[in-house]
């Protein structure tokens, strides 16, 4: 049964630890954050360094990771549909060497450990400023620029196009159909964070839905697309396969003062135009990983009062599994407390005793031994390996 709740204390014993807890950590492609190290490594290197981040998760105790194999519009695999990423080979459109797949790989090596794999795409953003080529003749901008648009540094297809959300929803399809991951997850890049107040430049997809016949005023349209996008990708993963879990990541806090006394920099609902709270209620997801980024003494936006919100609106009994910073609670300009990451843990498991769960940004701050790491997670809150919980609702695997 669930684990009786921990002491709260700074000094608080380990605590028996949940019969099964989702305990997951992001592996960021985009930029090179977690993997691969730098573009263009050998294939033996690329396999090298993802058979590291699995061992590192087997011998933290994780039970699953979330890889990016959709940075902007690019792939960590071979697609019919998309480019190799420049972030794995140094140029858009070029294969790893000898053929090498390391979606297939880290797939192969996670089910041979004991982990799920969960294939992180992002739905929209299609030129980062990082990059430093150019697109493949292959790439979105290239193939069908009417379905894109400059926005800040970045470009994005547009999510009011329906072409361009047919486009995403096909990528993720494709994977899977013909890869055998455990789940599929989306972060909080619905519509893109505003830049400097500028309005996204959807008069285009507006335009065009306005001619036929469409009545909703443009900020109603563009959450719509938004929650048709989630809808359609939560009923076309099930289809294929309706054991594979589909979560979702958004920012943590839903809109400013809610719950009363929250402040935030961006509206999710008004801006990002995402209804996470509708998404919950309609059961478009399996699991929810809220972005808790801040610290439990921070009251603007606080920890345990996001944390029990999230819980509040959730009538379907969804997994809610909490994205945490980890890299800011290990890092060397500390927290308040020299245990947070291990008390954000308890607080997450007190708060749901029957499917627990978190994930950890990112696996680059797993990567450092250094004694916050090992005290905070091995001999605090994970004494012991544990599966992920199951989710009753989901289909048998076949």
């Amino acid at each position: 049964g669930p684990a009786a709740a921990p002491a709260a204390g700074p000094a608080a014993a380990p605590t028996a630890g949940p019969a099964a807890e989702f305990r997951g950590a992001w592996v960021a492609t985009v930029d090179n954050i977690d993997f691969p190290s730098r573009p263009g490594l050998s294939s033996p290197e690329l396999r090298r360094e993802l058979d590291d981040i699995v061992a590192r998760a087997v011998e933290l105790k994780l039970n699953a990771l979330v890889f990016q194999v959709r940075p902007a519009a690019d792939a960590l695999y071979p697609s019919p549909l998309e480019p190799w990423s420049e972030w794995l080979t140094g140029e858009q459109g070029r294969a790893p060497d000898s053929g090498f797949d390391p979606l297939a790989h880290v797939i192969e090596r996670c089910h041979a450990e004991g982990l799920q794999l969960h294939a992180w795409f992002n739905p929209f953003r299609c030129w980062h400023p990082a990059a430093k080529g150019e697109p493949h003749a292959s790439h979105v901008t290239r193939r069908a620029p009417q379905l894109c648009v400059d926005y800040g540094p970045y470009r994005w297809m547009d999510p009011g196009d329906p072409i361009a959300a047919k486009w995403s929803l096909a990528v993720i399809q494709d994977v899977v159909r013909r890869y055998d991951v455990d789940g599929v997850h989306i972060d909080d890049y619905f519509y893109p964070y505003p830049e400097d107040k500028r309005p996204f430049p959807d008069d285009r997809s507006y335009g065009a839905y306005r001619r036929g016949g469409g009545s909703l005023a443009r900020d109603d349209w563009r959450r719509q697309n938004i929650d048709r996008f989630v809808q359609r990708m939560y009923e076309l993963v099930h289809a294929e396969k309706p054991w594979v879990m589909v979560g979702i990541s958004p920012f943590g806090i839903a809109r400013p003062g809610v719950p009363p006394g929250i402040r935030a920099g961006v509206d999710q609902y008004a801006e990002l135009y995402a209804d996470v709270p509708k998404w919950l209620a309609e059961g478009w997801l399996d699991y929810l990983a809220p972005q808790l980024y801040w610290p439990i003494d921070q009251q603007a936006q606080s920890f345990p009062k996001l944390l029990a919100y999230w819980h509040s609106v959730n009538p379907r009994g969804r997994a809610i599994w909490f994205g945490l910073l980890t890299g800011r609670c290990l890092a060397a300009e500390a927290p308040a407390r020299p245990d947070e990451l291990a008390q954000q843990i308890e607080l997450v498991r007190a708060a749901d005793g029957a499917m627990p769960g978190h994930v950890h940004f990112s696996f680059r701050a797993l990567r450092a031994d250094d004694a916050l790491a090992r005290n905070a997670l091995r001999t605090r809150v994970y004494e012991e390996r544990v599966p992920v919980p199951t989710l009753p609702w989901l289909g048998e695997r076949r």
